[in-house]
């Protein structure tokens, strides 16, 4: 495909992306990959019932080549391959086709595929999917995915055995002898440019000779798993680029779409567009992270495109709109009800409270509800769906009760719509901000040793690696006691509940502990522990009241999570509340104290981080 700015070739009839000539450059995928190994889909699946969310790695190579749209204005071309029984346990049970689009006058191009199961077939896992282009390493050396996440990058040579040295598991590597002495004693991981679906719209590189750029630019979320602030890959060390659709990092086996032999399931990844940009020479090249950035926004308000072939996208005229406000009655916040400020207002298939969070087959449309409340959501394709939400400041998650059916042209009006986020009685006290991350608790510096320049004095600073291990060295000996009055959760509460690292290098669980003061019990009444959790990995949570050395806790989450937020430095994973119920007589006029427990100790990475803890009150009549 050429159309005088750009050319791509493709591997005909496999549809691989094998070069791209842009700017004078012959081509900016890496020349020294095998030609399967530069521009390509690929899939990860394993059999039904797999419980680990890895598996076998396949390219996606297609049988068949026809060429959909030919004109003047634009180029569509097809490449697909037909699942049939004598394929089992070879190929992904998947009938794929894959297109490519280019586009008159287009500084890129764009990339989608239909991905269809049929009734009959075998069930299976899809762990992940998604694009991948491998650029030159001659050429690309400055990657960005945001205006304070960007850097020079090393090379992968630099992680090789003798230039690095593997860390805690494979994707860390400390560049012990970098080609380029400017990266010596940093930490490489590529989960430290992970992102969240709302901001995830564009992320690339830059090559400064010529001044060059190549972007993966993401108009629309519809597409992907597990929501808004679903965490995915961006670009790493490669250089690397990815499109990612489906994956299980930051939420584990949940977020793993599984398939059963009698279930037919299609659904339309993309369109994605490889947007490239250039300068003439001289000209500062790092500024094309600024163009590219206007290019996203054009590509965000032409969604959905109008030039997909495949009647399985559907178009503008196609889709539904809905629109409403939200508002929030909390009564021991305000007599009046609140308007659900920068509320996260979603559709997705029918599930129960806060399922959209692990639902990964279908597709997901949300928007931001603004000052007032109010909320629009446009170009929501045909189907039934529930209306989700969930508001920073508040606990818990909104479902309207009604199935909500779009079809073609439909422009539903919710109306008000009001969210009683779980309350039993009065603010007692409270640690941190209910806005599902940990963010807002302490955040060690990182070991001198392990330290990611781009993160010192930076927003992200969890973004760092082995900042689990700063706990044993924080707390060698006795572990995290808050007094609720006295402590700052900004300063005394650390990030993550983790193992503590004991001398002969095996692990212990660990006891947290918050004092507080009652000045009296109502001895006939109950109190309430509300625990949400940011994230939870392989993790077990018992809660006791006053009493350490009683056998059977409270409560016990039972294990667990799998979401390895605290090893890859998410800050977040999936968003777990309980609600515990105190009886009066476990508490105590004066002081007392909950003993919140971590038992799993096999690794250091089993763990939990808390979004927000409050206790409530006995219930009584709002002032």
């Amino acid at each position: 495909m050429e159309n005088g700015i750009l050319q791509v070739t493709l591997s005909n009839p496999e549809g691989i992306v094998t070069g791209i000539r842009y700017n004078g450059i012959k081509n900016l995928l890496e020349t020294k990959n095998d030609e399967t190994n530069r521009g390509y889909w690929d899939v990860v699946w394993s059999p039904p019932g797999t419980t680990v969310t890895t598996g076998t790695f396949e390219r996606i190579e297609a049988t068949t080549f026809e060429v959909i749209v030919e004109t003047k204005e634009q180029v569509e071309l097809s490449f697909s391959r037909t699942w049939d029984l004598s394929l089992e346990g070879k190929l992904v049970p998947l009938s794929i086709d894959k297109r490519f689009v280019m586009l008159l006058e287009s500084s890129g191009f764009y990339s989608y595929a239909i991905y269809e199961h049929l009734n009959g077939w075998p069930g299976f896992n899809l762990d992940e999917t998604r694009i991948a282009f491998k650029l030159r390493k001659d050429k690309f050396h400055y990657m960005a995915m945001a205006d304070n996440r960007q850097r020079y990058m090393p090379l992968p040579d630099d992680r090789l055995p003798g230039r690095g040295v593997e860390l805690a598991y494979p994707e860390a590597v400390l560049l012990v002898d970098p080609v380029e002495p400017e990266f010596k004693g940093e930490v490489d991981d590529k989960y430290q440019y992970s992102c969240e679906n709302k901001d995830l719209k564009v992320h690339g590189w830059i090559c400064t000779d010529p001044p060059t750029g190549f972007w993966q630019i993401t108009p629309s979320n519809e597409f992907r798993t597990g929501g808004p602030v679903k965490q995915n890959l961006t670009s790493h060390v490669g250089p690397t680029t990815l499109a990612m659709f489906i994956s299980a990092h930051y939420a584990g086996i949940d977020l793993v779409p599984k398939f059963g032999q009698d279930e037919p399931w299609k659904k339309v990844y993309g369109p994605i567009f490889i947007y490239l940009n250039s300068l003439p020479k001289g000209d500062n090249p790092l500024t094309l992270w600024d163009d590219a950035k206007t290019q996203m926004l054009v590509e965000v308000q032409s969604w959905p495109y109008s030039f997909p072939a495949s009647k399985d996208f559907q178009l503008s005229e196609q889709r539904g709109n809905i629109s409403g406000r939200l508002l929030v009655q909390d009564r021991y916040v305000s007599n009046d009800n609140i308007p659900a400020n920068a509320a996260y207002v979603g559709v997705a298939i029918p599930g129960d409270f806060g399922s959209w969070q692990r639902e990964c087959k279908d597709y997901q449309f949300w928007t931001k509800a603004d000052e007032g409340g109010y909320f629009s959501i446009t170009n929501i394709r045909t189907g039934d769906y529930n209306l989700y939400a969930w508001v920073p400041g508040f606990v818990g998650d909104y479902k309207n009760a009604s199935v909500i059916t779009i079809s073609s042209g439909s422009d539903i009006d919710m109306g008000d719509l009001v969210y009683e986020p779980p309350r039993d009685g009065p603010t007692l006290w409270e640690i941190g901000i209910p806005d599902r991350s940990a963010a807002e608790f302490y955040i060690p510096d990182p070991n001198p040793k392990y330290i990611n320049k781009l993160f010192v004095n930076h927003p992200d600073r969890f973004r760092q690696y082995g900042l689990w291990e700063r706990y044993s060295e924080l707390y060698p000996k006795q572990d995290l006691v808050y007094t609720v009055g006295e402590n700052d959760y900004k300063r005394d509460w650390f990030f993550a509940q983790v193992t503590r690292k004991k001398d002969d290098n095996t692990y212990q669980g660990t006891t947290w502990q918050i004092k507080f003061n009652l000045d009296s019990v109502n001895q006939t009444e109950t109190y309430t522990l509300r625990l949400a959790l940011a994230s939870a990995a392989q993790a077990k949570l018992e809660v006791r009241i006053n009493d350490l050395s009683t056998e059977s806790p409270l409560f016990s989450s039972g294990l667990i999570g799998g979401d390895n937020a605290i090893a890859r430095h998410g800050i977040h994973g999936l968003y777990w509340l309980y609600n515990v119920d105190i009886r009066s007589h476990m508490l105590l006029q004066g002081e007392n104290t909950i003993y919140l427990t971590q038992a799993s100790n096999q690794t250091p990475f089993q763990g939990i981080m808390y979004d927000y803890i409050r206790l409530e009150g006995p219930l009584r009549k709002a002032y």
